[in-house]
């Protein structure tokens, strides 16, 4: 059964539906937090190959992202006091493991937003990964209003592939070099699920099984 909770974001309180607290047993998601930094540096370094291949990169002309977790949640606060984002960390018995971000939150006649998540090899199979998704799902399209959510994914990614598998996402298409990830421009096939295919909730179609090695 799933918990949800409001938060104070370390003093601000922002947009309806965020900051919020979501949690399904072990599984929790919530706002990713300044004093997260320590914790994020060591996940960050003990996965460096694990994440390198699906990692988002700027090409040349777009300059230089931030390189410090400082500048990062500071842009990520920016965004999401504008709602325009929501930073989730994932967790795991209240362990910061990962991260799920919301991202390009779209208002007025679109209402719909695309998700990115990440999860430490030493959980990976676990889950925690698809729990998380519809947590953050069930909240975006029920309390926050929304009335899609798209999930891009490059089709090398099994890991990632069986998550939207196991919630049953409707697959729209192939977007050609649709994202710049480890220095390339990279081709995504692209998920979505809507508001009325889960009228019941997106974690309702999520059923205990054995994930397998290497599962998200």
């Amino acid at each position: 059964m799933a918990t949800t909770r409001g938060a104070r974001y370390e003093g601000c309180r922002l947009s309806p539906g965020w900051p919020v607290e979501l949690r399904h047993g072990s599984i929790g998601v919530r706002p990713l937090r300044r004093r997260d930094a320590r914790a994020w540096a060591r996940l960050r370094t003990e996965n460096a190959a694990w994440l390198g291949p699906w990692e988002a990169t700027l090409p040349r002309e777009a300059g230089s992202a931030a390189t410090s977790y400082v500048g990062m949640i500071g842009t990520l606060r920016r965004r999401a006091r504008l709602g325009q984002t929501m930073p989730f960390a994932l967790t795991w018995d209240g362990e910061l493991v990962g991260m799920l971000t919301v991202n390009g939150i779209t208002w007025g006649s679109a209402r719909w937003a695309n998700l990115g998540y990440w999860v430490s090899r030493s959980h990976a199979g676990r889950g925690i990964t698809p729990t998380a998704v519809a947590l953050v799902c069930d909240h975006l399209l029920s309390t926050v209003g929304l009335h899609r959510v798209e999930i891009s994914i490059r089709p090398e990614n099994a890991a990632s592939l069986r998550v939207v598998e196991k919630l049953g996402f409707f697959e729209v298409g192939l977007a050609r070099r649709y994202l710049h990830i480890a220095g390339e421009w990279r081709d995504h096939r692209v998920f979505e699920i809507l508001a009325e295919d889960v009228p019941g909730g997106l974690l309702a179609r999520l059923r205990p099984a054995d994930p397998g090695p290497g599962s998200a």
